[in-house]
């Protein structure tokens, strides 16, 4: 597994552009992996058409999507809930591929609302309270997926007043305390990087026990699918330490943008760099209705049930704060019945403001260092990204503790 654990973060990352491509530019989170995984245990009930598309939106071959989709609900990661389950109703779909599904998948009978929501305040840490599908007595079929996580930064933020965002930013007026990182600060990396979106400010955090969160910002006029697309491509390329296109300060002009404020100061490190970055503190709330035809779920249904009426919808959260990130989605589609030496002298400084919209992406940690030999192995869900979003609404920075650690 292991060896096609980049060629899953990679088919992630195509279908989560179609997936915010889809939702907009709204303020959202989401969970394509949810989605993505849903499919891929529904993918060996397809044959000719369904098929076909199945594993054009899976980016792989139906076999290859299944047993990943296995291999992480067998081995979840320490950080990540993950579950999934089929409910349905006697002889309502093949017994072959029932008996075919992972065994850590549940499998019962259609549940009433309230069991269903259960389940998914039970498989969410309590994040989500409402499964996103409705209960009807016409659905004969339920496939469901969830995946939740809860953690603490290395290091937290720091407190910044609002004005850290520039000049130019709307939302500088819209809250009065933002997010710095900490001076010299353990788990938290930012930068200005050169992306299919054009140059970005780029910074990551990083959990405690293994989850990095990427938040990258472009220019305003660039699309929000773009930005996302991008932030994907750096959180993976972060997490599994692939080479990143950083600019270097020296190339960029010095002065205030909507990005970045750069100036020269002196230093003991003469030709050095320093980074720091202001973002805001944001939460959010979700619902997707997943119909849209290239998002693979008709195929699915039409796969799972005799072309009957469906419905797909994901529920998700997202906090993130100055200790903190916690996050959650669950997926549901149903089926019914018709119906260098120092030495003195200048350095640059650049200021990175997140003072507009911008993508944040969260990839898990997988790795192992024998303490024998020294050697590195990586897990099934390294550089997998778990969940990301658009982020259009700050909120205000607080003090306190406000993400419990898992």
């Amino acid at each position: 597994m292991t060896t096609i654990a980049p060629e899953l973060a990679a088919h992630i990352a195509r279908y989560a552009k179609t997936f915010h491509a889809a939702v907009g530019s709204r303020h959202h989170v989401a969970s394509p992996l949810s989605a993505w995984l849903l499919l891929a245990l529904a993918c060996p009930a397809a044959g000719g058409d369904e098929l076909a598309a199945l594993t054009g939106v899976l980016g792989c071959d139906c076999q290859t999507a299944a047993e990943t989709a296995a291999e992480l609900l067998n081995s979840p990661h320490p950080l990540v809930a993950a579950a999934a389950a089929v409910w349905c109703k006697h002889g309502a779909v093949s017994a072959e591929w029932l008996a075919g599904l992972p065994g850590v998948v549940e499998r019962g009978p259609i549940p009433s609302q309230a069991e269903s929501d259960a389940w998914a305040r039970r498989k969410t840490l309590g994040l989500i309270d409402r499964f996103p599908i409705t209960a009807d007595p016409a659905i004969y079929l339920i496939l469901a997926s969830a995946l939740a996580t809860r953690v603490s930064w290395e290091q937290p933020f720091d407190l910044a007043p609002a004005s850290a965002l520039g000049p130019d930013s709307p939302w500088a007026a819209a809250v009065s305390q933002v997010l710095r990182t900490p001076a010299g600060g353990s788990g938290h990396t930012q930068f200005v990087a050169a992306t299919a979106a054009g140059d970005v400010a780029a910074h990551t955090a990083r959990a405690r026990a293994g989850l990095l969160v990427a938040s990258v910002a472009a220019l305003p006029a660039v699309p929000a699918a773009e930005v996302i697309a991008a932030a994907h491509t750096l959180a993976i390329a972060q997490a599994v330490r692939a080479d990143v296109a950083r600019r270097s300060l020296y190339d960029l002009p010095l002065g205030d943008g909507p990005l970045w404020s750069l100036r020269e100061e002196m230093s003991d490190r003469a030709g050095s760099e320093l980074c720091r970055a202001a973002l805001p503190a944001w939460s959010a709330n979700s619902r997707h209705d997943l119909g849209a035809l290239d998002l693979g779920f008709g195929a699915a249904a039409r796969a799972l049930g005799r072309g009957d009426p469906w419905q797909a919808r994901q529920a998700a959260m997202a906090r993130y704060s100055r200790t903190g990130f916690e996050a959650a989605a669950v997926t549901g589609l149903a089926v019914a019945m018709t119906v260098i030496a120092p030495r003195r002298g200048l350095r640059r400084v650049a200021e990175l403001r997140y003072g507009h919209p911008y993508a944040v992406v969260a990839v898990t940690l997988d790795e192992h260092r024998n303490r024998a030999t020294g050697q590195i192995r990586r897990g099934p869900w390294h550089g997998i990204p778990v969940f990301s979003a658009w982020v259009a609404e700050p909120q205000e920075a607080q003090e306190g503790p406000d993400v419990r650690s898992a």
